[in-house]
């Protein structure tokens, strides 16, 4: 049985840390995803987060869903639904702009601890970032750097629930596909599971497990390791009992910023390695994902590639 990667972050701070990088290292290169525990965020602050988040979904969303359902007829379904999700979600921009004050159905209690989490969410990102970069070898603020454009990072929030489901054998919650992006934070609901990744060609669980943050990493990450870390399929499967709350933050690339293999790490590659992966604008790689979000990540990258060399 595979153990999924559980990193206790206060561990680096003492004779734990070679190995509890060791563990971070493993987690980057050999799963694409792994969860953080003591990670500097309140555990009561998140607490917090998690009410208010299923209270908002109560008030202002669940009936919405429930009206989509039955417009969509997605009741009684017979046959396998391919082009849609199980979900109702809302997007939170936070960097290089924020919109929360043009999310309607806010109320100021939720604008206010969201807009605080975010702040704790882009530290922590930057953090693990950091991380990487030790592990790496790559000198420190060097992923930050790479993803800077003009105006920095972007940065947003998918506040999705996940409601009971009649039928979860002929919809996804959520279907598989890797993350386009840089590094992804997940809030998952404590209770209530449902998110799986693949590894090794086969569907594995990633626990809920109470004040977790979930980390995995997005292409373009692969991209600037030059595939050492791995971006990886994952989707939702949909459940018949209890709604699933998730609360996913995207730090990414600015728009502008131009992603590429490391040159620090190309150096020690072997000559075939070494063209592996494209070099291109962040925001011509997500007119391209928009696209094909549900398909390999393998076909976006040649296709970058062909374009850079047109």
């Amino acid at each position: 049985m595979v153990k999924f990667p559980v990193i206790n972050m206060e561990k680096l701070n003492g004779e734990e840390r070679a190995a509890t990088m060791e563990l971070i290292k493993d987690a980057c290169e050999n799963w694409g995803f792994f969860e953080v525990l003591n990670h500097g965020i309140p555990y009561d602050f998140m607490d917090k987060i998690e009410s208010l988040t299923k209270e908002h979904y109560k008030k202002c969303m669940e009936q919405r869903f429930k009206e989509l359902v039955a417009s969509k007829a997605l009741e009684g379904l017979q046959a396998e639904v391919t082009d849609m999700d199980w979900e109702s979600t809302f997007y939170l921009r936070h960097l290089p702009e924020s919109n929360m004050a043009e999310i309607p159905d806010l109320t100021d209690e939720y604008r206010k601890v969201m807009k605080e989490f975010a702040l704790k969410l882009e530290k922590l990102a930057e953090e693990l970032l950091d991380l990487f970069c030790e592990n790496l070898g790559l000198e420190k603020g060097y992923l930050k750097k790479a993803f800077y454009g003009a105006k920095g990072p972007t940065f947003g929030t998918k506040v999705s629930n996940y409601p009971p489901c009649p039928t979860p054998d002929k919809i996804k919650g959520l279907r598989a596909h890797t993350d386009a992006g840089g590094i992804i934070l997940l809030f998952q609901d404590p209770q209530v599971g449902g998110l799986q990744l693949l590894k090794d060609g086969e569907w594995v669980n990633v626990p809920p497990l109470r004040h977790s943050i979930v980390i995995n990493l997005g292409d373009q990450l692969e991209v600037i390791t030059n595939g050492q870390y791995k971006s990886v399929e994952h989707r939702v499967i949909a459940q018949t009992d209890g709604a699933r709350m998730s609360i996913a933050s995207f730090y990414n690339p600015g728009s502008d910023a131009v992603i590429y293999p490391a040159p620090a790490l190309l150096e020690k590659e072997e000559e075939e390695k070494k063209g592996l992966y494209p070099k291109f604008v962040f925001e011509d790689y997500m007119k391209l994902y928009a696209l094909l979000k549900f398909q390999a990540k393998e076909p976006r990258f040649e296709a970058m590639k062909a374009i850079a060399t047109a």
